[in-house]
Order: C-alpha cells, then structure tokens, then sequence
C-alpha cells in the first residue's frame, strides 16, 4: 500500500518540485505557457478523450451529476465558516467551490487508477471548469455574460468533441495524431506552472489560507460521499468522485479573483496553501480509497 502510494504521488511531486526549484533560481514568465495550456494544449486532451473509440457518455451522465453536486453543494458547509469568521462571501466561497481538477486533478486521477479513468476525470474537470466560468464569474460580477462562455477554447472543445462522440463520428488517425500528441503536452506543463506559482505564496494572511486550506477539501467531501453513494455510482466513479471532493482551490480562483479586485492577496493565501496542504490531504484520501 505504501509503496503504491510513493509510486502516484511521487511523479507528481517530482514535477512540481523541479517547477519550483527552477522558478526560485530562473524566475520563468510562464504566462504564455500558461495561456498556450489552455488555448490550445488542454482543450486537444479534452477533444482527444471525448471523440476516442472507449468514450461512451452514457457512462458518465451521473458522474456528472454528482460533480455538479459536489462543486455546488460545497457552499452549504463553506458559507457558514465564512459568515462565523467574518470573511467576505466573494472572497471564500469561490476557492471552496472550484478545485484543481486541472493542474492536479487530471494528472493524479491517471497515477492513481491508470489511462482508463482519464475520461471520468476529463468529466470532472469539464464540469468543474464548465461552472466555474459560468457561476463562479456571476458570484463575483453581474456584468458576465454566459455567451462568453462559447468564447473559451476549454468548452469549444468539449461542444466539439461531444457532437463527434454522440454523431459516432470517427477521427481519421491524420488528425487524430497530432491532436493527441498537443494534448500530451498538458497535464506536465500544468503540474510544472504549479510548482512555479507556489513561489508566489503570500504568508500575510496565513490565518484565511490556513481555514481555506482546511474547509476545501471538508466541504467537497461532506457532499462527495453522500452524493456518490446515493446515486449508487460504479466503483472507480464513486472513488474520482471523493478524491475531486477533495482536491484544494483551483489557481484559476486567485486570477478571477485579482481581475475583479476581490481581496485578491487573501485568496492567494487560501489557494496557495490549500494547495500546499494537499500533500497531506491527497496521500490520505487515497490510502483511503486503494
């Protein structure tokens, strides 16, 4: 069992490690790595899922279901921390709500249960990002649009690659190809941008960061495990399930966050330590779930 946790957990690590160190010595830019991840090299992995031969979305309707539960639902444990400590509402729920099922999520769910669960977890994360690009940008401006949604390459992508699955249609290996090997390219480049970012991380406001880091995966979990168990998922998808409940705040939260002016300091410090935490929070849900 140990040693089958080492062997997930390792490779992850390794690669967010080599990120930081390299950033505490080079300082990289990566924002136009970043920007080509999600333009282009994560929206071919989504596609890549979606339009293959093993994809069948009947498989995973109440997968869905259940991660739009558990993303949502998370707001009945987090709302009342926040009102007890007298944090602002748009400055904690968002990170409790929306988790790294990119940067973390993804990669992990392939370590931990092989290439076969890589659809579920493309699931997961299209709903995940899906939300967070709709609710989540509404909770902090009124002002977004939800047509700006078929703007994000992310959901073109799954708009394309679910009419290709649903019409039957087959990719020809010409184009399948190359798509595949752009979306090779991400799930690396998202766990090195992470450790980069983790240079960044603001011990100011420890004290928000460090209840953050606690609520996040709480409240996934609080709702993941009832929620999975009463729409009685299929074992490797009841077990995505829990582990996306408790994955830490997407990075994604502090840049929304910062565009609008959100306490964007304070929600550094719950994304960057949420994060951090994850090291002990991840090893023991898995160890709970292998």
């Amino acid at each position: 069992m140990l040693w089958q946790l080492i062997s997930i957990v390792f490779p992850i690590i390794a690669i967010v490690l080599l990120g930081f160190v390299y950033a505490r010595k080079h300082s990289p830019d990566m924002a136009a790595a970043n920007k080509l991840n999600i333009d282009i090299f994560v929206p071919a992995l989504i596609f890549d899922v979606l339009t293959s031969k093993s994809f069948n979305l009947e498989e995973y309707q109440l997968l869905t279901f259940a991660a739009i539960c558990v993303v949502l639902g998370s707001v009945i444990v987090a709302w009342p921390v926040a009102r007890f400590f007298g944090y602002q509402f748009k400055t904690f729920i968002p990170p409790m709500l929306f988790n790294n099922s990119g940067n973390l999520g993804l990669p992990l769910m392939v370590f931990a249960f092989g290439e076969k669960a890589l659809p579920a977890a493309v699931m997961l994360f299209i709903v995940e990002n899906t939300l967070h690009f709709s609710v989540g940008m509404k909770i902090l401006s009124n002002k977004s649009s939800l047509l700006g949604l078929f703007k994000i390459p992310i959901l073109l992508a799954t708009i394309a690659g679910l009419s290709i699955s649903i019409l039957h249609f087959q990719m020809p290996a010409l184009l399948a190809t190359p798509i595949k090997m752009l979306g090779q390219i991400s799930i690396p480049l998202m766990l090195f941008s992470l450790g980069v970012r983790l240079i960044h991380i603001n011990w100011q406001d420890w004290k928000i960061g460090l209840i953050g880091a606690v609520v996040s995966p709480l409240s996934g979990l609080a709702i993941a495990l009832p929620v999975g168990y009463l729409l009685n998922l299929p074992a490797q998808q009841y077990s995505l399930l829990i582990l996306f409940g408790a994955l830490p705040p997407a990075v994604l939260n502090y840049m929304i966050a910062e565009r609008y002016n959100q306490q964007p300091r304070h929600v550094a410090s719950i994304v960057m330590m949420g994060n951090l935490a994850a090291i002990v929070v991840i090893p023991l849900v898995l160890a709970f779930l292998l």
